[in-house]
């Protein structure tokens, strides 16, 4: 075999910024801080502070390997934290503090994280589960010194005091490009959430694909705001995107409500933005009770749960391009993007809005397969369904520190990813059903053999199911449909009250459903499609 003659150049996300920090130094970075204040530096200067964060992780006696956990919200020193931690052959570990505290609790001790980075907004959560946290050699608050606050937390240490004195340079290691860089953990339908490693090639390979023009479509003439947080899946890789052609980084940091929005996308003349459908039902709605619009804006990426085909058409009426885009935490996330083809410049107003509703056709780098349930290739005709599998140098091989072969391999080498799909010829995937039963509310997963088992646990019911009903705001809420023991009188308001404290307030069912029987299939399991059309359907219970 003959081998290129080309240098062996390692693809690590450190090369990311030192590119944005030479060739677009002066371009913003823009911040809405949890202190309160609009924060503004460039690259250079965030490549300076990455740097000096990296010098005091090795001050504080971090090794590479070492996993980082951070708990944030968007901003420049969560942007810091990607890049010093990940560039020092560490691991930065985003938490997503939106989980329940005994499973934040889970992920930072599954992880074996030493050190954690966390938001004011924060503290207090972690003063909540703090003597679960027995592994952690320190929490740093980021923030500075004058708004450090006053904690039972022990030896809490301020961010700023840790950057102050060290060299604004950093030795950055000579990695493998298979080194990890990140991880973030996902919660499926049962056990305990799973730890996904990102590596630096992976996530580099993701970024340079996130960047095409039928995707996000970033140049460095855009300002780019991501509304997805980086505390899940990398902020679908926009913190390494956006440096990787120079666009403006605007940050929101917490304020995700309409007015805030929409205040820093004119302020900033913000170009590109990615969120799930929650976000934006609610700017929408807040710019028609307002009566505004938005002017500056050219690309919404919208991902996390369906799209509702009424959003696209709200926002291309104001002159804004829509993306439906697919991924899941095992897929960096991006996996479908969909932007129409040349030979779709013909389709009417009500085809156009159809195939934009699609969950898009399957980037560059990573492939897919549809198959039925012997593993077997469907037609891609766009109306043959079957199991949706993904591979790819940007997919999960496996998770972190579990040993025993993954459970989505239905076809060895191929990472299934739980959803029941058609794709057409030219590659358009719609998602049509899950073959789990988990509940997707507002771009995040909730259990349904979760809140079955609470439920079941009340002394007054005899079988429980939870199933999703379309939800205009979240996408899916959860609904219980209950048997009673003979003889309870238990009411829907005592039952929902069990789920308090036992799951977080954002997973507890909307109702409560009181049925004579439940039905079942051959083998006794609970039947969740029929389940389904007793709520749903026209003689719903």
């Amino acid at each position: 075999m003959l081998r290129g003659m080309m240098m062996n150049e390692p693809l690590l996300v450190t090369s990311i910024l030192r590119h944005a920090a030479l060739y677009h130094a002066d371009t913003e970075i823009v911040s809405r801080t949890t202190e309160g204040p609009i924060h503004r530096y460039t690259y250079a200067d965030a490549w300076v502070r990455a740097q000096k964060l990296a010098n005091a992780l090795a001050a504080l006696g971090m090794q590479p390997g070492d996993r980082i956990g951070t708990l944030a919200w968007n901003g420049y020193r969560h942007l810091e934290c990607y890049y010093g931690i990940g560039g020092s052959g560490m691991v930065c570990h985003t938490i997503n503090p939106r989980l329940f505290p005994e499973q934040i609790a889970y992920i930072v001790n599954h992880a074996e994280d030493r050190l954690l980075f966390t938001d004011l907004t924060f503290v207090p959560l972690l003063e909540g589960i703090a003597q679960e946290l027995s592994g952690l050699k320190g929490i740093v608050v980021m923030t500075d010194r004058a708004n450090m606050p006053e904690s039972t937390l022990p030896g809490l240490m301020c961010y700023e005091d840790l950057l102050a004195d060290q060299p604004g340079s950093f030795d950055w290691p000579d990695l493998d490009e298979n080194t990890a860089c990140g991880m973030c953990y996902t919660s499926g339908t049962t056990g305990n959430p799973k730890g996904v490693l990102y590596s630096h090639r992976s996530s580099y390979l993701h970024a340079m694909a996130a960047c095409m023009p039928d995707v996000f479509g970033l140049s460095a003439s855009d300002v780019v705001l991501p509304v997805v947080p980086m505390f899940h899946v990398n902020a679908w890789g926009i913190p390494y995107a956006a440096p990787m052609v120079g666009a403006k980084l605007v940050f929101p940091g917490g304020k995700l409500d309409g007015a805030s929005l929409y205040e820093l996308f004119e302020a900033e003349t913000v170009t590109n933005t990615a969120g799930v459908p929650t976000v934006w039902l609610a700017l929408l709605n807040w710019l028609d009770a307002n009566r505004k619009t938005l002017t500056s804006m050219r690309r919404i990426a919208i991902g996390g749960s369906a799209c509702p085909p009424v959003m696209i058409q709200r926002f291309r009426e104001m002159g804004v391009e829509v993306l439906h885009a697919w991924g899941m935490t095992e897929t960096s996330p991006l996996g479908l993007a969909n932007m129409p083809k040349s030979k779709h410049a013909g389709l009417s107003a009500d085809e156009a809005l159809a195939l934009a509703a699609k969950q898009g056709r399957p980037i560059c780098g990573v492939r897919f397969r549809v198959v039925d349930g012997s593993g077997n290739d469907v037609a891609r005709d766009g109306t043959s369904f079957g199991r949706l599998l993904v591979r790819g140098s940007t997919v999960c091989s496996g998770y972190f520190g579990v040993t025993e072969s993954p459970a989505h391999q239905m076809v060895p080498g191929w990472f299934e990813t739980g959803d029941v799909v058609t794709m057409d010829a030219d590659g358009y995937v719609q998602i049509v059903d899950r073959t789990k039963d988990v509940i997707k509310s507002g771009g995040e997963w909730i259990s349904s053999i979760d809140l079955e088992n609470i439920a079941v646990g009340h002394p007054g019911v005899q079988e429980a199911a939870a199933v999703a009903v379309p939800d205009e705001k979240w996408g899916e809420r959860p609904v219980l449909v209950v048997v009673r023991k003979p003889d309870s009188a238990l009411t829907r308001e005592e039952l929902l009250a069990v789920f308090e404290g036992k799951v977080a307030k954002w997973c507890i069912p909307d109702d409560v459903r009181f049925v004579d029987g439940l039905p079942h299939t051959a083998t006794g399991k609970l039947l969740k499609s029929e389940i389904r059309h007793m709520v749903t359907g026209p003689e719903g219970v």
